[in-house]
């Protein structure tokens, strides 16, 4: 026997293929709802992470830019006080050496508690050693990708000459 036409082997396919579908249509039509709030809320996300994305790249863009605000004298909160502390004298150097290795740098005391976000608005008023310190602090420490990249960026953005030009 001569085999059928390619069409006419689809279009047969085709309609095997709706009858299925038509048969799991009850089936399908209970978990549509959900589905339809699943994927809606799976791409209310991926917009909410792009944007973030580009505001992050904004404000590393900007901030070369802009000069960095000063904030006023009054202008004090809980977390830029420093806590009082009682120095132990230590003899051995070794060990202060260590202690030192060991403590959050003294000009931000709460780094270990800041968000990304919180320390990105700290960054601008860092120098270059400080921002250093900072990044030698991360990396012995947590070494946070987001936090050594973010601070390897403001290193960058602080040595790099005020130049239009380039």
């Amino acid at each position: 026997m001569k085999p059928l036409p390619l069409g006419v082997r689809v279009a047969a396919g085709l309609a095997a293929t709706a009858l299925e579908q038509a048969r799991k249509l009850p089936q399908q039509l209970a978990g549509l709802p959900l589905t339809v709030v699943s994927e809606a809320m799976q791409l209310s996300m991926r917009v909410q992470q792009h944007v973030t994305e580009l505001a992050i790249k904004g404000d590393d863009v900007l901030s070369g830019l802009r000069p960095a605000e000063e904030e006023p004298e009054w202008a004090t909160f809980d977390e830029d006080e420093t806590p009082v502390t009682t120095e132990v004298g230590v003899d051995d150097p070794w060990e202060e050496e260590e202690r030192a290795i060991a403590e959050v740098p003294d000009f931000l005391p709460s780094y270990d508690e800041l968000s990304i976000a919180q320390l990105r608005a700290r960054l601008r008023n860092l120098s270059v050693e400080q921002l250093e310190e900072l990044l030698n602090y991360e990396k012995a420490h947590e070494s946070r990708p987001e936090f050594v990249g973010m601070l390897n960026r403001r290193i960058a953005t602080v040595k790099r000459p005020n130049d239009p030009a380039q």
